[in-house]
């Protein structure tokens, strides 16, 4: 009988370690993982692999305004040394995570390794949660 030569195995070894491989898009976490980010940024949503290769979030602050809605601010930063254009929105939740109301989808424009602060208001004050979404501009 005769074994195999590695000449032959070695080529099927690396097919079959790749065809595990492949990964589903979907929306994907920010890369930075500077510390005092870390537990601010699970409320932030990359939702395509541009944007998840050009932005992340260097901090989100939230707090409830005088009429009870929430306004959150999210810093978006440009990750490439070039200028980009992305699109952002806020869905605000409940307590339970149902969502109550979403901002319009605005376009962002940022400069080179830049970051700008952008603000969401919640339309009524039951809003508890939320998430902000960035995006690929279209």
């Amino acid at each position: 009988m005769k074994t195999p030569s590695a000449a032959r195995i070695f080529p099927l070894a690396v097919l079959a370690l790749c065809a595990g491989c492949a990964t589903e898009p979907g929306p994907f976490a920010p890369l930075d993982t500077a510390k005092f980010t870390l537990e601010n940024t699970d409320r932030f949503v990359l939702l395509d692999q541009p944007a998840q290769n050009s932005v992340t979030c260097t901090g989100l602050q939230e707090r409830p305004l005088a009429d009870g809605r929430l306004e959150v601010v999210a810093n978006v930063k440009n990750r490439e040394p070039r200028r980009i254009e992305v699109q952002i929105n806020c869905v605000f939740k409940d307590e339970l995570g149902a969502i109550g109301d979403e901002t319009p989808w605005q376009t962002l424009i940022l400069s080179e390794n830049s970051t700008e602060a952008v603000r969401f208001t919640a339309m009524n004050a039951q809003a508890r949660k939320y998430t902000v979404r960035v995006r690929q501009a279209r």
